[in-house]
């Protein structure tokens, strides 16, 4: 059987608000949602690295009203390798950590880092300071049995520096932490294969062994470069960058990568699926949980 435990979609809040993020709560759990990943840094529930106590008993009392098993997101701007902020965010961090604790969330997402173009010179010492990071962080979660997943990135502006999947691979194996594993992001790393000229599924196989977290939704692998659109939607007709389409919008062979490749046991299949397809969210669910049941070729192999 596949190490897929959990399939669902990520939560969050429009406003900072928690009557939105209940909404989300809501019709997840209407649609017949079993995991949800919630994006507390949408929320106002950490100033400065420490809980705002007052709004977390909120949300603890929130997250107990439904049945789902939880995921967090961290923060979407993280970046290890920032030498000036890297303080602030393992602060913030950890304080995430101890709400996953409280809301019974077992995973926490971390982006992986980047450099600006006029800081690549620094290369090898921002990946020390993302990899001794990510021990800290990792040792603060273990005593929680949170899981950190560093989740794969593509570049999104020309000269930066951002790890190839099979580097953000390697990272994970270098820090060799048992409460670290990596995130795969499908599209990501789809279009970062586009853009460095990457065999996709090789990358993804690179991945796979250490990787414990899944983001999916779909989309054509293209990079935007310097395109703008007026409507998000232009981006959608057009095909390009990261548009967290539902599943069989785009062109990713969903079917073959999941025949293939297995992951670490305990796995969670979460859905990043824009907010304006809420009504394509079931077919997204029921695609996602027939994937979530094929037998990796790796283990029909071994019987």
């Amino acid at each position: 059987m596949s190490n897929i435990t959990g399939v669902g979609f990520t939560a969050g809040s429009v406003d900072g608000e928690l009557e939105s993020f209940e909404s989300d709560l809501r019709y997840l759990a209407e649609i017949g949602v079993d995991t949800v990943e919630l994006g507390l840094t949408s929320l106002d529930v950490v100033a400065g690295g420490r809980i705002v106590e007052e709004r977390a008993e909120t949300l603890v009392a929130l997250t107990k009203k439904y049945p789902f098993r939880y995921t967090v997101h961290g923060l979407v701007s993280s970046n290890f390798m920032d030498p000036v902020t890297v303080r602030y965010q393992l602060a913030a961090a950890k304080a995430l950590v101890e709400l996953c604790d409280r809301v019974d969330a077992r995973v926490i997402v971390q982006h992986s880092g980047f450099l600006r173009a006029d800081q690549v010179a620094d290369r090898a010492e921002a990946e020390k300071r993302e990899r001794d990071a990510l021990f800290e962080l990792a040792e603060f979660a273990r005593p929680y049995g949170v899981r950190i997943a560093l989740e794969n990135i593509f570049t999104t502006d020309f000269g930066q520096y951002r790890q190839t999947p099979t580097e953000v691979a390697a990272t994970v194996k270098a820090v060799n932490h048992p409460n670290l594993v990596a995130l795969i992001d499908f599209s990501h790393a789809y279009i970062e294969s586009t853009f460095r000229g990457l065999d996709f599924q090789a990358e993804l196989r690179a991945m796979a062994p250490v990787t414990g977290h899944l983001h999916v939704h779909d989309s054509f692998g293209l990079p935007t470069g310097h395109s703008k659109f007026h409507y998000p939607q232009e981006a959608t007709a057009l095909g390009l960058g990261d548009l967290h389409m539902p599943l069989g919008w785009g062109n990713i062979a969903w079917d073959d990568i999941f025949a293939e490749l297995d992951f670490l046991p305990d796995t969670v299949l979460m859905m990043e699926i824009g907010r304006r397809y809420r009504r394509e969210l079931p077919a997204s669910l029921a695609k996602a949980r027939e994937l979530a049941s094929l037998r990796p070729v790796t283990l029909r192999a071994a019987e």
